[in-house]
């Protein structure tokens, strides 16, 4: 059985960790009131970039953009967002598992797969991975992405897309719905096959300037950098939600043992008193 020192000390190092986690717990729930509003914001826009699209499309049909064109996959680019650290439950694991999933399916498709990650935890597991072709890492995301962090990842996959390296590029990331609820998804982003939205009587009957063609290649590359941003939004959001989570319940766990180990101080200290007193006892009634 554990000393009463060593069951102190216990106690004192577990009340350490609570202070530490309930801290993290904070901080995750301050991070994520501000990522919540970045990832509602773009929805409006794109939403309303995938109507217009949805239009020009339309009007295009004869002469459609090069990035919808759809050829057979016989390789692929795969961009999987993570975090850059750990202590967010299993946030990271099952980005990890669906990119597993990806690349098994690949192989045995026999398609070629080639890996771009964002986020240092991804990037640590991808270059792990036996025979896996790492063909960018990011790292260091920013709370709130822009067109500085962005740009070089959307544009080297246009390139690789347009230059025929790859027929397909997918994005992995984890889908914020709610505090509580998050999943992983993975969405195609090129070729550009996005569903078809509902057209508004506006855009439906709108004049288009200078043409619908210049239109079509500014709003689909906007569409899909907006694609990409969107995901970026959420998989942050869904981070920290992950992370408040993970960090609460490493709390009210640390607080559960700390109750226990003290419950279990002072039952030795009593058992300890009372050996004490019982030893006092015994002397006493031996010298009558």
């Amino acid at each position: 059985m554990p000393s009463l020192q060593q069951i102190k000390r216990r106690i004192g190092s577990v009340k350490s960790t609570r202070q530490i986690t309930k801290a993290m717990q904070m901080v995750a729930a301050s991070k994520l009131r501000r990522a919540q509003n970045a990832v509602e914001k773009p929805r409006a826009f794109s939403d309303a970039a995938r109507e217009l699209l949805t239009r020009l499309r339309e009007l295009t049909k004869d002469t459609p953009h090069p990035l919808f064109t759809k050829r057979p996959v016989k390789a692929r680019l795969i961009i999987a967002i993570s975090s850059d650290s750990t202590l967010a439950g299993a946030y990271n694991a099952n980005i990890f598992k669906r990119l597993t999933k990806e690349l098994l399916a690949d192989d045995a498709a026999g398609v070629k797969s080639k890996i771009v990650t964002i986020g240092r935890q991804v990037g640590h597991f991808a270059t792990k991975l036996k025979d896996a072709q790492v063909a960018g890492v990011y790292d260091n995301i920013p709370e709130a992405p822009d067109a500085n962090f962005i740009r070089p990842i959307l544009l080297s996959a246009l390139e690789q897309f347009g230059d025929e390296d790859v027929d397909a590029v997918d994005v992995i990331y984890t889908h914020y719905k709610s505090t509580v609820v998050q999943e992983v998804r993975m969405l195609r982003l090129l070729p550009a096959g996005f569903e078809t939205a509902e057209v508004s009587s506006d855009i439906q009957n709108a004049e288009f300037e200078p043409s619908v063609e210049e239109l079509l290649e500014s709003a689909t590359l906007r569409l899909i950098e907006v694609q990409l941003y969107q995901a970026l939004c959420d998989a942050i959001a869904s981070e920290h939600s992950m992370r408040m989570i993970a960090m609460k319940n490493a709390t009210d766990n640390a607080s559960d043992l700390a109750d226990d180990l003290t419950l279990a101080y002072n039952n030795a200290r009593q058992a300890e008193i009372t050996q004490e007193l019982a030893e006092i006892t015994g002397g006493a009634e031996a010298m009558k």
